[in-house]
């Protein structure tokens, strides 16, 4: 049984951050037209601590970190619930919740 499980934890390892599920989900509203989500950079980030943003599956600390983004990274914000941001961002096209301190130089 030990064996068992450890394989399938080996296995499912090496996941692309993108085929993770999140927790609480939020939807991307743009239509190339009109944007729904606004733009926005990761920034403020000290380079001396952990140098990165936890990009979680839900708005919160509790929620599992799903990837990490550094300074200079751009985002698109799509959603909101306390200081939390729905995000999506890179190519491919990957999406989670990120704190809001650490977003700056909004434009829409």
């Amino acid at each position: 049984m030990k064996l068992t499980i450890a394989l399938i934890t080996l296995l499912f390892s090496g996941l692309p951050l993108e085929a993770q599920q999140l927790e609480i989900e939020f939807t991307i509203t743009e239509d190339g037209q009109a944007a729904g989500c606004t733009g926005a950079t990761v920034m403020g980030l000290d380079p001396n601590g952990d140098g990165f943003l936890s990009v979680r599956a839900g708005p919160g600390t509790q929620f599992r970190k799903i990837d990490e983004l550094y300074n200079g990274v751009g985002v698109r914000t799509c959603a909101k619930q306390g200081s939390w941001w729905g995000v999506y961002y890179g190519k491919p096209r990957r999406k989670g919740w990120v704190h809001g301190n650490w977003l700056g130089n909004w434009a829409g």
